[in-house]
């Protein structure tokens, strides 16, 4: 990932934070005819190694797992992405005074690698589908739960799926957030966010405090 000095976010608790905030990860793998890619939701364990460990699961008929089954050595990516927005040269005060502007897309990422492990284990299997849902209805006034379905049902369903462990050897973020502008720019750029019939909040959130606006 190109990460100009400017945009690079190196914090683990940020890094972590959008992985945890948006937990569905594209899924990379080399196989011998390309890349390989699948979406699927992670789980993170930041303080099961240095970096991090995730965890998923793959239908067991989706051939993604054995290409990692049979390539163990062979590194994965996995790209979580944050909140993004368009933004118009409108925006800026730079194109009030001299009109040399253009458009871009502001984003926040993160990229993992690291090396991937099959686990076909039903207790691990569910225990894995447990924390999921936990960490998805855990705030919801009624929160459903595995426990919820018949267990034999369950048990059905945990036949059908395999699990992927991944030490995280590498965590990357960038987060392009107009903070290369000048100030009036970015002032410009987070009214926008927060003004216009697309409006986008989080993103106009991100600007404010990685362009030191948060006290205007």
């Amino acid at each position: 990932m190109y990460e100009p000095p400017h945009f690079q976010e190196t914090r683990p608790d940020v890094l972590h934070g959008l992985i945890r905030a948006h937990p569905l990860g594209l899924l990379i793998s080399n196989g011998p005819d390309g890349p390989v890619a699948d979406a699927i939701p992670f789980l993170l364990d930041a303080e099961a190694s240095p970096n991090g460990r995730l965890r998923a699961h793959l239908a067991r008929a989706n051939p993604h797992w054995r290409l990692i089954a049979d390539n163990p050595a062979s590194p994965v990516l996995i790209v979580f992405q944050g909140t993004d927005a368009y933004v118009t040269p409108s925006w800026y005060e730079t194109k009030r005074e001299t009109g040399k502007v253009v458009p871009t897309w502001n984003y926040a990422i993160v990229q993992v690698r690291g090396t991937a492990k099959v686990i076909d284990d039903q207790d691990w299997l569910a225990q894995q589908i447990a924390d999921l849902t936990l960490s998805q209805e855990g705030p919801r006034e009624a929160p459903w739960a595995v426990t919820d379905a018949p267990a034999p049902f369950i048990q059905s369903q945990i036949k059908g799926i395999i699990g992927l462990e991944i030490e995280i050897s590498e965590i990357h973020g960038k987060w392009k957030v107009s903070q290369n502008r000048p100030v009036a720019d970015r002032v410009g750029v987070a009214q926008g966010l927060e003004n216009e019939e697309h409006q986008s909040p989080d993103m106009a959130s991100l600007v404010r405090s990685y362009g030191g606006l948060d006290g205007n």
